[in-house]
């Protein structure tokens, strides 16, 4: 049995990674499975912050374990809200950090933004190995649909009309910056198992 690890305790993003490796064999766990408490991301980078989750829960396990620090840059606020994507709000929820961007954005014109995943991967007796995912897009003017997690209702992805939160998840699923990333991943994962 392929065992996993998860180094997140949110939903959303768990079941994205259950919906790429599950079809391939993995048994996938998370922190809902493992609570260890609080990891405090002090990274100023998002691998910095991936590779501080990994290794903080590799210290517990004996088998491979996957984290990522994700986030949106927003080019007319200088890259923000960045790595503090989550924390960008006073309370932190999704709705209040989508409140906030919005307003102060709310006079801007360029909306270009970006979201970025980086993926640290932690296998037993090995170095880590990093993978980066970027969709590019543009922040939209009002929150639309309740889909997905975070700031999926304000971003419009590039080539399309409809935010993250009002895309078909399908579709969602297979351009994310999560994706890119973990496709990159998933190709080394599968890299390995031919050797052995």
């Amino acid at each position: 049995m392929k065992k996993i690890m998860i180094a997140s305790q949110n939903k959303g993003k768990i079941i994205e990674y259950e919906y790429w490796l599950k079809p391939l064999g993995y048994t996938v766990y998370s922190l809902l499975d493992f609570p260890i408490g609080t990891i405090d991301e002090t990274g100023d980078d998002f691998k910095t912050n991936a590779l501080i989750k990994a290794r903080a829960l590799s210290n517990h396990l004996q088998f491979t374990v996957l984290a990522d620090d994700s986030g949106l840059l927003v080019d007319a606020l200088n890259g923000l809200p960045g790595v503090h994507s989550r924390r960008f709000s006073e309370s932190g929820t999704d709705h209040a950090n989508n409140i906030k961007l919005l307003r102060v954005m709310e006079n801007i014109a360029n909306r270009h933004a970006k979201f970025v995943c980086v993926i640290a991967l932690l296998i037993p007796n090995q170095e880590p190995m990093f993978f980066e995912g970027t969709v590019y897009g543009t922040i939209h003017t009002v929150i639309e649909g309740n889909k997905g997690f975070g700031y999926d209702p304000l971003f419009i992805p590039e080539g399309y009309h409809e935010t993250f939160g009002t895309l078909n998840e399908t579709v969602k699923h297979n351009i994310s910056h999560r994706k890119k990333a973990f496709k990159q991943c998933l190709d080394y994962l599968m890299t390995l198992e031919h050797k052995n």
